[in-house]
């Protein structure tokens, strides 16, 4: 972001100097989106002369200012369309009172260069080139977007002022772009949007029957670029051939003097297809995707911007069925495709938790069983071996009495390595039955 003046100086002529080129560069000028709230604006003062010359000072200027301004018609005019543009050029007939409003939000000052005081001494700049950097601080309160509209604007500038003993003051300034983030993954605008609406058609007595409608959208923000995707369903048990259609308006709204106005105009649209008489339709997503426009400004006491996406139906001969749901245009992206693919990721994450957790290389061996029970308690239920005895014996013992002998002796002890090997690897064939 740059601008940059240039024109001669009061002295006329080379020996008294002239001001070949003043400009005005901003550090930051490929900013993506502008500046915000608390951000520190950079930037440097050009200043080339083709002579010396006597100077009185170079200060900077900063300044953002919301402005209103629209003249209203006399009544004796029939009530014809008021004049465009901020500065509300007059028109044809009486003209009735002018409404003006304004509002400040930056107000920054700067001496760059200062004329020396208590002194006969002036301040001469050598013939040359010349820088003088600045920066100052954006207010940490939250600013208003820039936007430039019908009756009104909200503009934020940065002026360099040359001034001279013998010559009028001459300057230079560029434009801040700000902007006003606004996040559409707050609850409020992440909440889907339903109506519905039915109409007759007919006149009089003579009725040939309803229209109904209804729409959804999945949420009230989106951003400049995005595509929204339309719900809705449509019945026409009408005797005509009605169109759907959808789209996008913007609504500017001016405060000056307690008196209102107000511009609205469609700034994208979609058509469907043709429903004949007791025919219905249904858009199951259809696409409406957002131009690039200016984001929504409802922080601003003089100046509104607000957008609403309308589904209506034409209807021949008849006024047209409307559906308006309000739009929110944001700047921060929604980051989540939708709360059902949300919660699912969220359950998603719950359950695989326990990936999280490592095991170790080498297991831990379990603890010996003399070093777990107290010796009493190890020499009462860990009697000594009985004697082998004899197959038939053991085959007349009872069960319970042969598990009972076995039911307080002590694991074997954790070894890693197999205490009874064997020499040769049993191998037993294999067959498969296809």
């Amino acid at each position: 972001m740059a601008a940059a003046g240039s024109g001669p100086g009061g002295g006329g002529g080379g020996s008294s100097g002239a001001v070949r080129a003043l400009a005005l560069v901003l550090q930051d000028e490929a900013r993506p989106g502008g500046y915000c709230s608390g951000d520190t604006v950079r930037g440097r003062v050009l200043l080339e002369l083709a002579g010396p010359l006597p100077l009185r000072g170079l200060r900077l200027e900063a300044a953002g200012r919301a402005r209103v301004a629209w003249g209203e018609a006399a009544a004796a005019a029939g009530g014809g369309a008021a004049p465009g543009g901020t500065g509300g050029a007059a028109a044809a007939g009486p003209v009735g009172p002018r409404r003006e409003a304004e509002v400040r939000y930056l107000d920054v000052r700067q001496s760059l260069l200062r004329e020396p005081r208590g002194g006969e001494e002036s301040l001469v700049l050598s013939d040359g080139r010349h820088e003088f950097p600045f920066s100052f601080q954006l207010p940490q309160e939250p600013l208003v977007t820039s936007f430039t509209g019908k009756y009104g604007s909200i503009q934020y500038y940065v002026k360099a002022i040359l001034e001279r003993p013998a010559a009028p003051d001459q300057s230079v300034q560029t434009e801040l772009q700000v902007i006003s983030h606004i996040d559409v993954n707050s609850p409020a605008l992440l909440t889907p949007v339903l109506r519905s609406q039915e109409k007759m058609v007919g006149c009089w007595f003579f009725t040939s029957g309803p229209v109904s409608l209804s729409a959804k959208i999945e949420r009230k923000g989106y951003c400049n670029g995005e595509a929204i995707p339309i719900y809705a369903e449509i019945e026409n048990c009408s005797s005509r051939l009605i169109v759907p259609k959808a789209a996008i308006f913007q609504t500017q709204t001016y405060l000056a003097s307690g008196k209102t106005k107000s511009f609205r105009q469609m700034v994208a649209n979609v058509r469907g297809n043709h429903i004949a008489s007791g025919s219905t339709d249904t858009w199951n997503g259809k696409t409406l995707k957002i131009p690039p426009v200016s984001p929504s400004i409802l922080d601003c006491c003089i100046i509104r911007v607000e957008y609403s996406l309308a589904v209506y139906i034409h209807i021949p001969g008849a006024k047209k069925l409307m559906i308006e749901m309000p739009l929110v245009i944001g700047t921060i992206p929604c980051i989540s495709f939708s709360s059902r693919n949300s919660s699912m990721t969220s359950q998603f994450s719950v359950d695989m938790s326990w990936l999280a957790l490592t095991l170790p290389e080498h297991p831990e061996a379990p603890p010996n069983y003399a070093d777990v029970v107290s010796e009493e308690e190890f020499s009462r239920h860990v009697p000594a071996y009985p004697p082998p005895i004899d197959c038939e014996e053991q085959l007349c013992c009872p069960v319970f009495a042969y598990i009972q002998e076995f039911r307080f002796q002590p694991p074997p002890l954790y070894s890693e390595v197999d205490p009874h090997p064997t020499d040769v690897e049993e191998v037993q064939p294999v067959s498969f039955m296809l």
